[in-house]
C-alpha cells in the first residue's frame, strides 16, 4: 500500500530537491510512496508522513508557515495528537523548539525543549554561516541512523546555517557535529525527528536517512 508523504510548501525550503531526494530514496528502497509538495492543510490531514523543510531566518519561516490557513492546527493534530511521523529539516527542525532568537524572540512549536541560538565558535577565523560537509557524532541509537556510519571516519552531512537548536536537556539530542563548538545536528522525540543539515543534499548519508524515515514505525 502506497504511503502519502507531504512536503509542506510555505515559501521557504529546497522543495524540488527534497521531493526528488524522497522519490529517489523510495524508488531505490522499493517503498511505495506518493511524495507530494503542498501548501494545503487539507492535504496534510491525510498524510502518512510529514516533512517540513526550511531555509532562511526563523522568524520569516515561522510567519510563512503560520500564514497558511489551518496549517498550524493540522500539524498539532497530526503530529502531536495522532503521532504521524514527522521530519523537520534545517529551519523546519528549528521550528520544533520552544523559541527562536533570530531577529528578536519568536515562539516555535514547543515540541522540543530548547531555543534556537546563534552559532558562536571559539575560533574567530571560522566563518558564519557554517557552510559545508561535516561528520556526525551520534548521541543515541535511533532507527533514523540504522546502517549509517557516523563518527570521525563516517559519512558526511551538508550544513548551511548561522543558528542551531540549544536543547534544555540531553534527552532529545540525536547527533551533534563540531564547528568550533558542539552543534546540534539532529534531534528526536517520540514520532518526531529533525536535522540541522540537509539530507536532500547529503548524498549517501542523506538518502540512507530518508529511507530509514520512510520505513520508521515509531
Amino acid at each position: 500500500m502506497s504511503q502519502l508523504i507531504t512536503i509542506i510548501d510555505y515559501g521557504s525550503g529546497n522543495l524540488r530537491s527534497a521531493q526528488k531526494a524522497f522519490q529517489r530514496a523510495a524508488r531505490e528502497a522499493d517503498i511505495e510512496a506518493n511524495i507530494v509538495v503542498t501548501n494545503s492543510a487539507e492535504r496534510v490531514v491525510g498524510a502518512d508522513r510529514i516533512v517540513l523543510p526550511g531555509v532562511g531566518a526563523f522568524a520569516d519561516c515561522r510567519a510563512g508557515l503560520f500564514a497558511l490557513p489551518g496549517m498550524r492546527q493540522v500539524l498539532k493534530e497530526r503530529v502531536i495528537e495522532a503521532g504521524v511521523p514527522f521530519f523537520g529539516i534545517c529551519v523546519g527542525m528549528q521550528l520544533m523548539a520552544q523559541r527562536g532568537l533570530e531577529k528578536g524572540t519568536h515562539e516555535g512549536f514547543g515540541w522540543i525543549e530548547g531555543e534556537v541560538v546563534p552559532l558562536s565558535p571559539k575560533q574567530t577565523d571560522l566563518k558564519i554561516p557554517h557552510m559545508g560537509w561535516n561528520t556526525l557524532s551520534q548521541a543515541k541509537d535511533h532507527p533514523l541512523f540504522e546502517d549509517i556510519n557516523t563518527g570521525p571516519n563516517g559519512l558526511h552531512a551538508y550544513f548551511v546555517h548561522s543558528f542551531h537548536m540549544q536543547t534544555t536537556s540531553e534527552s532529545p539530542l540525536l547527533a551533534t557535529t563540531e564547528y568550533g563548538q558542539k552543534i546540534t545536528a539532529a534531534v528526536s522525540c517520540d514520532n518526531m525527528v529533525g536535522t540541522q543539515f540537509h539530507p536532500e543534499k547529503s548524498q549517501k548519508l542523506g538518502l540512507a536517512m530518508i529511507t530509514n524515515f520512510l520505513r520508521w514505525k515509531p
